[in-house]
């Protein structure tokens, strides 16, 4: 198993086909009346000799007096007609009954200790818990709603140092990229006094008796939210020190824009260096971790993904999409890193291979298949391979653990399938439901579906589509038709109670797999990015033209 996993950032497009108008939204409409927006004719920018007018530049500056006025008025006028709605404490009311039931977390297991989430249904951030094996009582560990009057302050675990004894927390407020690494020490649940700032996009990397973290260099407090963010660092932090004393690990001042991560093999053998210019490929490098030399070279330039997903019997194990857009396993001798020395342990197929983790000496492959996952455990080697039975088509997450590990944890969801955590027994191979929430609704009542359109160059696009059974298709259906087609993110099924509202009102949820996500590999995503953006949006205009067409809805609905 590796030692740190980091996240990147993405971004969403709703869209829907309402229900007939009221003459009651008319009228709200009507008495709309939004706040006057200024122009400035002089900001004006040459570009080659074409003049681009930017009027509304001076929106911004976020920290002026202006655009703070501006974005008051635009909510109260927002506000207001939010109020008008007659239906809407109707609709409050009954959202709070959906989603007002326990959540949990899988349980991630730190020396004797279990460490999950869980919200008790509406508090606004989930409680972090731990017990001391699986029989004690669970105690609160942190809870993030007590630091903040609002609750907007957002607390997630990060690591454990490798003897256990301390457990890092990364906090953000209001929902800020920046945050803060915290450590407490975990048998007395102490706060230590480490507190490290200046954090963005960073995991944590224990190692000895501190951990590596990335950063920004100091800036200017006022417009840290606004300005620029440029050159990304490595730092290694020794516990009980000041953030001053920590060192820097690795620069790259040539190349300003580009993101740093590291991680440490299990053994601590290895330190991984990922270099990313952006959000798309990566550059791995490594040494050995107690070196301080130069990083060496383990698969070049920023073409491609991929990530070392452990370190065993010599060889570094890789999943990568080097010459295989819908990925597979290698295993790369560190003395002899040429590609032509690489040894293929799980082949690429015709899908996507999503991940691979460790844990109990197996490893787990999870692939998406037609946009849902299917998992299969194998040995080191890719030999001994069966599929882990799953409940039903859907979204599955977890098996990973360290090597002595005797269970693992995964969570499981679907549309229609509340989101539930499974121990698997890794000897036996069975799953147990750990924790199944209970839900103010019955599943049973609805149906969901994948069906494929063709799009406007005759590519076949896969859609799910949620609804009540026995749903007329008489195109008289409010539909919501949701997609995102970018940053290679792949959409799976998995559970909303925002959506059940819709659905037990004969309403129709739509999800598109666009070009642009990942759910085919790396061809499905170039298919719709750069020069071959229109497709993503071709994409999801037909997946509307074929819910009209099927009846589920109509163009006046």
């Amino acid at each position: 198993m590796k030692k740190l996993t980091y996240s990147s950032l993405a971004a969403f497009l709703i869209v829907g086909l309402a229900g007939c108008e009221t003459p009651e939204k008319n009228e709200m409409k009507k008495g709309i009346t939004y706040p006057d927006t200024r122009k400035d004719s002089t900001v004006v920018d040459d570009y080659f000799g074409t003049k681009v007018a930017d009027p509304y530049r001076w929106l911004e500056n976020d920290t002026s007096e202006e655009t703070g006025a501006w974005v008051q008025a635009q909510n109260k006028v927002t506000n207001d007609f939010l109020a008008q709605i007659p239906y809407r404490e109707k609709i409050a009311t009954r959202y709070e009954q959906l989603m007002n039931y326990p959540k949990l977390s899988s349980p991630r297991k730190v020396g004797d200790f279990y460490f999950f989430y869980k919200n008790d249904g509406l508090q606004n951030q989930a409680v972090i818990y731990y017990k001391k094996g699986m029989e004690d009582e669970p105690q609160v560990f942190i809870d993030p709603n007590t630091l903040s009057e609002d609750g907007t302050i957002a607390i997630g675990i990060s690591g454990a140092s490798d003897d256990d004894k301390y457990i890092s927390y990364i906090r953000s407020e209001a929902g800020s990229d920046w945050s803060e690494i915290h450590v407490r020490e975990v048998a007395t649940n102490t706060e230590m006094i480490d507190v490290i700032k200046w954090v963005k996009f960073s995991g944590v990397n224990w190692y000895k008796d501190g951990f590596f973290y990335s950063r920004y260099p100091l800036s200017n407090e006022a417009t840290k939210y606004s300005a620029a963010n440029e050159n990304h660092q490595i730092y290694y932090h020794t516990i009980g020190e000041s953030q001053d004393q920590d060192k820097q690990i690795y620069a790259d001042p040539e190349n300003p824009k580009m993101y740093h991560y590291c991680s440490n093999t299990e053994d601590d053998e290895y330190t991984i260096l990922y270099k990313q210019n952006g959000t798309e490929g990566s550059e791995l490098r490594f040494r050995k971790a107690d070196s301080e030399g130069d990083f060496e070279t383990l698969i070049a330039g920023y073409e491609n993904k991929s990530g070392v997903v452990d370190f065993i019997d010599g060889k570094f194990l890789v999943r990568t999409n080097v010459d295989a857009p819908n990925y597979r396993l290698v295993a790369i001798d560190p003395a002899n890193v040429a590609k032509e020395n690489w040894v293929d342990i799980i082949l690429e197929t015709e899908n996507l291979l999503e991940s691979v983790n460790t844990g109990g000496g197996k490893m787990y492959a999870t692939y998406l298949m037609s946009a849902t996952n299917r998992i299969f455990e194998m040995n080191y080697d890719g030999s001994n391979n069966k599929e882990i039975e799953l409940p039903a088509p859907g979204s599955a997450g977890g098996f990973y653990g360290k090597k002595d590990a005797t269970e693992l944890f995964y969570s499981f969801t679907s549309f229609t399938y509340p989101s539930t955590i499974f121990r698997y027994d890794i000897a036996t191979g069975k799953s147990e439901v750990f924790f199944q929430p209970e839900l103010a609704f019955d599943p049973s009542d609805y149906e969901a579906k994948q069906v494929f359109f063709k799009s406007k160059d005759g590519t076949d696009v896969p859609m799910f589509v949620v609804h009540k059974k026995g749903l007329k298709l008489d195109g008289t259906n409010p539909t919501l038709i949701y997609g995102y087609g970018g940053f290679n993110i792949s959409l799976s099924p998995s559970f909303s109670t925002s959506n059940i509202i819709l659905l037990e009102n004969g309403g129709v949820y739509a999800m598109v797999n666009l070009r642009g996500g990942g759910e085919f590999g790396e061809d499905w995503h170039k298919a719709g990015m750069l020069m071959n953006k229109q497709n993503v949006f071709d994409d999801f205009i037909a997946g509307a033209e074929f819910l009209i067409k099927e009846g589920y809805t109509s163009k006046k609905n």
